[in-house]
């Protein structure tokens, strides 16, 4: 009785053209949206198919499917899983796209040795567990690939969040929009310090006019800012101290006994300037 590998092996072998094309025909059955992201992917088809016999020709098992000899398939499908992810593909088009393989397979053995039920039986059974175990690959794969993805675009979007920008020569300002966590403050402290080094400021000014709540450890937050700033040999303005926000600040018994406050950006710049040795006025017209 032949072994279920060589089974499914002989029929690539001799009819790979043909289960490549039943399987593209099979997996454009989904959505329609489905079907626009595999059309032209027949490549993909192509290089999992060749993997699949290298597999099967290791005597790889689907019990040992973690094992090397589906390595390189793993590793087709994890890049199938990223490119997919990247355009926007959901992990349900892509686990249909590999799941339908199985029926070009199925058909083939059926057609081969529906004389010897034990040898198709087995060899049914070998192709639909790998196939199942490398749709759950992908979907894995697609999922970590994703997560990745958000983790980037938050970070990305974190930094945009906390710009810092050169208000005038010697001034710095970081303009806080949304909640202040600790995350968030050392990424602050870092981007800030590095311009102050970079530019030589002795003046950063952090406005939190866009901060909806400060509590407890929001001005735990600040202070731990001003001190690093401080420490660099520059001094700090809090800006944006709106009415609420210093009721508030007062109603928690917080000290912000040392540091400058003002109630706009407009008057902490002014103030910035004027420390700096500037002197600002209206051209006569």
């Amino acid at each position: 009785m032949n072994a279920p590998q060589d089974v499914l092996n002989e029929l690539i072998n001799n009819s790979k053209e043909s289960v490549l094309t039943e399987w593209l025909a099979e997996s454009f059955t989904g959505s329609a949206a489905a079907k626009s992201l595999h059309q032209g992917h027949a490549e993909d088809a192509r290089v999992l198919l060749q993997a699949f016999q290298e597999g099967l020709q290791a005597r790889g098992t689907a019990e040992h499917f973690e094992g090397a000899a589906w390595g390189p398939l793993r590793q087709r499908l994890a890049e199938l899983s990223a490119n997919r992810a990247a355009q926007g593909a959901t992990a349900g088009d892509t686990s249909h796209f590999v799941l339908a393989m199985k029926k070009p397979l199925f058909a083939g053995v059926q057609k081969r040795f529906t004389a010897e039920p034990q040898t198709l039986m087995e060899a049914v059974w070998l192709a639909s567990t790998l196939v199942d175990r490398m749709a759950q690959f992908t979907v894995t794969t697609y999922q970590r690939t994703r997560e990745d993805i958000i983790r980037r675009q938050q970070q990305e979007l974190l930094e945009l969040s906390t710009p810092v920008v050169k208000l005038w020569e010697g001034v710095l300002a970081v303009p806080m929009i949304g909640t202040l966590d600790s995350s968030r403050t050392q990424l602050v402290m870092e981007t800030l310090l590095q311009r102050i080094v970079e530019t030589g400021s002795e003046i950063a000014i952090i406005d939190i006019t866009g901060v909806p709540t400060v509590d407890t450890l929001v001005a735990q937050h600040l202070m731990k800012t001003v001190t690093a700033i401080r420490l660099m040999g520059a001094e700090c303005i809090i800006s944006g101290i709106r009415p609420q926000i210093a009721q508030t600040i007062v109603h928690l018994g917080i000290d912000l006994q040392g540091i400058t406050t003002k109630a706009s950006l407009a008057d902490a710049l002014f103030l910035a300037m004027r420390s700096a040795g500037y002197t600002v006025s209206r051209q006569k017209s």
